[in-house]
């Protein structure tokens, strides 16, 4: 929820200085402004953007919103999830995964990890990557150059909303300038009316100025950066399954292969060393 917090800081800020310098919040309501400007910049964003990247911004925007990330939790059951598997796979053949592998959602194993199975995608690269294992079609030392190019590919998709948010933050500041123009010549067509309709309009015309840079500053642009850094997160979480996954398809023991995922992790998340290899060894011992 911090980005509402940081949305009504931007509002407080710019409307509590424009009142200490005696200004009153009502001059800024023009509401031709606001058509205009928001308008044109919807309808350059649909001009712009492919229908599936629209969709992905209003998703994406939901998940700024709610502030849904990956956190220190989650990768904990992440990499627990990951020992268990690889456990399996250890005692009773890769072939034992095979169960598991194609029917994730019934899985003993998957089950116990909710957090996983409510991000399909997570579920769907791990598996992605398990099922070559198995099927043994291919060598250890190429898995990782497989699900390399299946997370560069991610990683390009996730970004597309963020460049077209960027676009539209870039082009706000000119959609104000274009309000402003439009109240100019509004203005110029009624100057006969005397000096107050002119202030009035004048007025109206300024703030079409001010709010394409309002918007574009104070919470598009800053909107790309979450989600942008949202995506960070996800990535990580890829990144933690292919180094894992890669690590034991080279032979390496499961909690070695569970330890370089978790040294890979940023501090901000990554679970505690000691705390992960004693809850690793219970689930060893079942």
């Amino acid at each position: 929820m911090l980005i509402i917090v940081g949305a009504v800081i931007v509002f407080a800020a710019t409307l509590g200085g424009f009142m200490l310098a005696g200004g009153h919040p009502g001059v800024l309501l023009h509401p031709s402004e606001f058509v205009v400007i928001l308008g044109i910049a919807l309808g350059v964003l649909v001009i712009a953007t492919p229908a599936h990247v629209i969709k992905e911004i209003i998703h994406k925007t939901k998940l700024a919103v709610t502030g849904k990330n990956a956190g220190r939790k989650d990768f904990f059951e992440l990499l627990k999830l990951l020992y268990e598997v690889f456990m399996i796979g250890r005692r009773n053949g890769l072939i034992a995964l095979e169960e598991h592998v194609m029917n994730p959602q019934t899985s003993s194993v998957f089950q116990k990890y909710p957090s996983l199975l409510e991000h399909p995608e997570r579920l769907e690269f791990l598996c992605n990557g398990l099922k070559p294992v198995i099927d043994g079609k291919i060598k250890p030392d190429q898995l990782e150059a497989l699900m390399g190019a299946e997370l560069q590919a991610k990683e390009l998709e996730s970004d597309h909303p963020v460049h077209a948010l960027q676009m539209i933050g870039d082009s706000l500041p000119a959609i104000g300038i274009v309000a402003a123009v439009l109240g100019i010549i509004n203005t110029m067509s009624a100057i006969a009316e005397g000096p107050a309709v002119v202030g009035e309009k004048v007025a109206a015309a300024l703030t079409g100025t001010l709010l394409g840079i309002f918007v574009a500053y104070g919470f598009v642009n800053p909107l790309a950066a979450r989600i942008k850094s949202n995506n960070a997160s996800d990535q990580q979480c890829f990144r933690c399954i292919m180094q894992a996954v890669a690590g034991f398809a080279k032979g390496l023991a499961p909690l070695t292969a569970v330890e370089i995922a978790r040294r890979a992790l940023d501090s901000s998340v990554q679970p505690g060393g000691e705390e992960l290899e004693a809850e690793l060894k219970k689930l060893g011992t079942k």
